[in-house]
């Protein structure tokens, strides 16, 4: 499978790094709206073709896949620009900047018989099996709460302060934080509460949510990007605990039981970089003509976004051209 890289920054990098590594893949393109720019990263990643339009690479016969990682605000541009190419299409987080655009992008895939997939890499590790079985099992009885946090010192980041490009700590890794807890409890949502910390610039610095599931199950969430947080994920179930080391990506998770002795734990398995799990389930859903992915299907895609509207509406954060 030829896979192609739209926009040449550092999360590029490490998808060419990944595919590299990779059997089944080649990273075959890479476009930046600078030409220079796009020819560099390819010599570096050794990457056969460099475009300095996104339009031109999109008009490459020979590409399977686009990985769009551009910011935030552009999600929706570019998806919609690979579809009418007729290109399959791989998204980097979060998806667009709201639910709105993200079901016109999938109505769209599903008209033009194309994969459309969130490259949301967390719902894809082998680790969230481990830790689906483990909830199976009822190791800790019936999970009935959660917290998670995701906080970096990455404000000096130009685009995460800009509304234009739909900065702010809650698109960039408060969506973390909500796909941990909707992977556990599901995303039968009946209340959101919320609060958050602005910029100057108006968008969330830090951000608390509070989100209650079907069955009286809650998630307390806090992300930042102010501050360096231990990034855990807990669950508190009626027999036990787990304890989920790194919610953005999973080093660990070691379960306890009712008198907090240590029961089991579990180390991640070896692999590239994580990315590639995403890359292999969109080679094989394209092959047996699949136009999303059982890891994060579509329905769960709108879902995220939703739950993120609805928090900027709490915040009154809004974007440019919403």
């Amino acid at each position: 499978m030829k896979l192609a890289i739209l926009g040449a920054g550092n999360i590029a990098r490490k998808m060419a790094a990944t595919v590299n590594e990779m059997e089944h893949v080649e990273a075959y393109a890479v476009a930046s709206r600078d030409l220079q720019k796009a020819q560099e990263f390819a010599q570096k990643w050794n990457i056969r073709k460099a475009y300095g339009s996104y339009e031109q690479m999109l008009n490459d016969p020979e590409i399977d896949l686009v990985y769009v990682c551009t910011p935030h605000s552009f999600h929706y541009e570019h998806m919609m620009l690979c579809l009418e190419h007729g290109k399959h299409v791989l998204c980097e987080k979060s998806f667009t900047m709201n639910a709105d655009q993200a079901r016109k992008v999938l109505a769209f895939g599903k008209e033009k018989g194309l994969l459309v997939a969130e490259a949301i890499w967390t719902r894809y590790l082998p680790m969230r099996l481990v830790l689906d079985q483990i909830l199976d099992r009822r190791v800790i009885g019936e999970p009935h709460a959660l917290t998670a946090n995701l906080c970096y010192p990455i404000k000096g980041v130009r685009r995460l302060t800009d509304p234009a490009l739909a900065g702010g700590a809650l698109l960039d890794v408060g969506v973390y934080t909500i796909n941990f807890a909707m992977m556990v409890f599901g995303d039968e949502i009946e209340s959101v509460e919320s609060s958050c910390v602005k910029t100057d610039s108006g968008v969330d610095e830090s951000n608390s949510i509070t989100l209650t599931f079907k069955g009286g199950k809650m998630a307390v969430l806090h992300s930042s990007m102010v501050s360096t947080s231990d990034r855990r994920g807990a669950i508190f179930g009626s027999r036990g605990y787990i304890e989920f080391l790194n919610i953005n990506n999973c080093e660990g998770i070691n379960v306890y039981d009712k008198d907090y002795n240590l029961v089991e734990t579990y180390k991640p398995f070896k692999f590239i970089t994580g990315f590639e799990h995403q890359v292999e389930a969109c080679r094989k859903a394209i092959e047996e003509g699949e136009l999303e992915l059982k890891q994060m299907p579509h329905s769960e895609i709108i879902h995220v976004m939703e739950v993120m509207d609805t928090l900027r509406s709490q915040w009154g954060v809004r974007y440019p051209g919403e």
